[in-house]
């Protein structure tokens, strides 16, 4: 049997962002979107959850390349005077892993994550982190630690496989990529041991910004059994902070194949269910 979730990330990046998403599920596929609550149009993107009620929001967490919730001077070992984490994912990571002083000041922004989506009053569906940085063993622990005690009982892993892709379109699988596939299980096992879902498979990864009408139609039509979360960056416009952030990214063609007859008819012909994070069981 084959079940997707498809989803958003960035929701609260900017308006183009979340009107995208909101264009998305109420014309589109797109069921899930998972919230930056340090992002600078957080409180339009809250808005716009609170009145479409069948949306499912997650929390997208930030611990790389973005504003942190709580202020510079209480984290400084974390981010800079101006709120902001570092893009060094390697120098970020031996941080994470090594240095006491920096677990505890991470552990108390992940909390207050956690705590100011709780503030919102919406229900949290879901939890991953921005760049897959919960697959560094430290941030996962703490993520699952701090979304246990609010209420936190789906988690993402990025496992992306190469099969599918090769049948879909021009793609030629890399070292990096069957690294990153192996690296996985130790999430999945962290998830689990709480007692969190998961998904099966994640798609998104390897076409992160141009996952196209085209390509996901032509996706759709090889999914594998089991439950793939399928994930977008779509915008109605790339303004002046997408293109700083991701200049490459084809964020308003995104948003196009969310909404494309395409990529629902190949949900369809491949007797694809579309579900969320909530149908899954343990």
């Amino acid at each position: 049997m084959r079940r997707a979730i498809i989803s958003s990330d960035d929701f609260g990046l900017s308006v183009e962002v979340n009107e995208a998403i909101e264009i998305a599920h109420r014309d589109g596929v797109l069921s899930t979107a998972s919230l930056m609550m340090a992002g600078p149009a957080v409180e339009d993107a809250i808005e716009r959850a609170r009145r479409l009620p069948t949306l499912k929001v997650g929390l997208h967490l930030v611990v790389i390349e973005g504003p942190c919730v709580l202020p510079p001077s209480q984290i400084p070992l974390l981010v800079s005077p101006d709120g902001q984490f570092p893009s060094d994912q390697l120098k970020l990571g031996i941080n994470y892993f090594f240095r006491p002083d920096v677990r505890r000041q991470l552990a108390a922004e992940i909390e207050a994550q956690f705590a100011a989506f709780a503030r919102t009053g919406l229900t949290l569906d879901h939890a991953n982190a921005h760049k897959h940085m919960h697959l560094h063993p430290t941030v996962g622990k703490l993520m699952i630690e701090s979304g246990r005690r609010h209420g936190l009982r789906a988690v993402r892993v990025p496992l992306e496989p190469p099969e599918p892709l090769m049948a879909a379109g021009n793609y030629v699988d890399s070292f990096g990529a069957a690294a990153l596939r192996r690296w996985t299980k130790l999430l999945r096992w962290q998830a689990r041991s709480a007692g969190m879902v998961t998904n099966d498979w994640c798609f998104g990864i390897e076409w992160s910004g141009h996952m196209t009408a085209d390509r996901v139609a032509a996706l759709a039509a090889h999914l594998p059994a089991g439950v793939s979360e399928i994930y977008f960056h779509p915008a109605t416009h790339k303004n002046a902070l997408l293109q700083k952030l991701m200049p490459t990214y084809e964020h308003a063609a995104e948003l196009a194949a969310l909404c494309s007859p395409g990529f629902r008819a190949g949900l369809a012909d491949s007797h694809t269910t579309l579900v969320g994070w909530s149908d899954l069981s343990r």
